[in-house]
This record gives structure tokens, sequence and C-alpha cells, in this order.
């Protein structure tokens, strides 16, 4: 978004250079009229440091008129065994992936006027669910979604605007982290696009998601930058449920059917 001022969070001590190369990168691109840029070093899984964050960003620019909820955290096994799954992880993982939001938001509102947004990250496998193992993951995202939808309706009225990004199989410093060399090689392959994506693919929505002039008529929505991965999903769910509708239909079998999948927002 030109000519924004940028705060942003980090873990310190995991991401220091991650924090300079960002600070640098934002430095290089300012124009004129922005804010120089802050980071924060904090751990956004409680509510008191994510005060604290809000209040230093208050203390500088005294404002806050987008929000981004970012933070978030896996762990990526190949044996996995919930039973052998710890609650400390199961903590972490929700207090990192869901809490945070909520004490974000929570704190920042006080000073978001209308036309604010607020922009919630989830991911494609809030709706595909297709890591088995990464089962905690996959419900915070889920989480995340219906927070996104929920919080837009809550917030109708405040005119202050709620939306998510659900990206799919994106290049990041995690995937290397992650994943071993024979994954590695296939990542991304499984989207009809057949490669996975780069992070300059997906700032773009979150851009017209924090504009209030592009998206003034865009609330409790979730954009999609997954390679047409989601929708071939959807495609395969479609085309088994028209082949139930047949069978069922050629044995004059009286049915309700109930389509999830066509909800508004």
């Amino acid at each position: 978004m030109e000519g924004a001022t940028v705060a942003f969070t980090y873990v310190k001590g995991v991401e220091d250079i991650d924090a300079n190369d960002t600070l640098r990168t934002i430095n290089e691109s300012k124009v004129k009229g922005s804010g120089d840029p802050i980071a924060i070093p904090t751990d956004l899984r409680y509510s008191a440091n994510c005060k604290d964050v809000v209040d230093e960003v208050i203390a500088k620019y005294g404002r806050i008129d987008v929000l981004v909820n970012n933070p978030a955290v896996e762990y990526y096994v190949y044996s996995y065994s919930l039973e052998e799954v710890t609650e400390e992880r199961i903590e972490r993982i929700f207090r990192t992936n869901i809490f945070s939001y909520f004490f974000m938001t929570r704190h920042s509102l006080e000073h978001m006027k209308e036309g604010s947004a607020i922009i919630n990250t989830t991911s494609v496998l809030a709706y595909t669910a297709s890591q088995s193992s990464w089962l905690e993951y996959v419900s915070t995202k889920g989480a995340i979604v219906s927070f996104t939808r929920a919080l837009a309706l809550h917030l109708v009225e405040k005119k202050i605007r709620v939306n998510g990004v659900a990206p799919g199989p994106i290049w990041t410093p995690l995937q290397a982290a992650a994943l071993n060399d024979e994954d590695i090689a296939i990542f991304g392959s499984q989207v009809p696009m057949d490669r996975a994506g780069q992070p300059y693919e997906v700032a773009p929505s979150y851009v017209f998601l924090a504009s209030e002039q592009d998206s003034s008529y865009f609330t409790g929505q979730v954009l999609h930058p997954n390679g047409n991965k989601f929708s071939a999903h959807m495609q395969i769910y479609c085309c088994s449920l028209l082949k139930f509708l047949v069978l069922c239909l050629r044995y004059c079998v009286k049915i309700v059917i109930v389509f999830p999948f066509l909800q508004a927002g």
C-alpha cells in the first residue's frame, strides 16, 4: 500500500535477520509522507504482550488503520500420532495461531476508526485439510476462517472491514526448514498450476483488502491465492455429489441435501 507507515512484530533471537532485512526493504521503498517503520520483538501468544505492541504503535503513530494478523507456527512430523501430541504443543500452536488474533484485535479496536480494516491470514488447508500430520495447525486455520466471518458481522456497524487471505503452497523459508528433500522436490506439484506460489503473488491480496477505496464492499470474505488448489477440490466434491444424486434418482430414493459450501460470506 503506497505511502503506508508500517509496524510489525518478530520473534527475538529467531527472526532478527529477517526483521532487519524487512526494515531495510521498507525504508528503501518509502514514499514522501510515510513514517519510519518499527520492528517490535515480542511473543504474541500472550494478551499483555499484544497490548504492549498496540501501546507502542499508538505512542509512535497515534492510530491504527489496518491490522494484519499473521503469526503462525507449525510442526511437520513424518510419523504423526495424535496420541503422542503433548498438551504443551497443542497450546503453543493454538496460542500462536488463533489466540494472538483475538488478543491483537481486542487491543487494537479502540484505536481503529470507521473505514479501518482487519486482515487475517488463514490457509487453503482450512478448506482441504489435506495434511493429516498437521492436525493442530489445520484446526487453527479453520478457526481463523470462522473468526473472520463472525468478526466481520460483529464490526459491520462500526464500518470496520474484516477479511482473510488463505494462501496455498507458497515458497517461504519455513518450507526449506520443515520439509525433507523429497517433499521439497514435489512441493506445489499437487496444484493444478503445477507449481508453488511466490510471496509476491500473495501480497496483492493484502494490499487490495487493506485499501478502503478498492475493497470497500468486501467484508467477511476470504481471498484464495492458491493456484486453483481449493477450486480443484471443490470440483471433485461437486462431481461426486452429482454422481450420488444420479444414483439416488435412478433408484427413486427421497433425499434431503444440505450444501455446506453454498454459504454466503
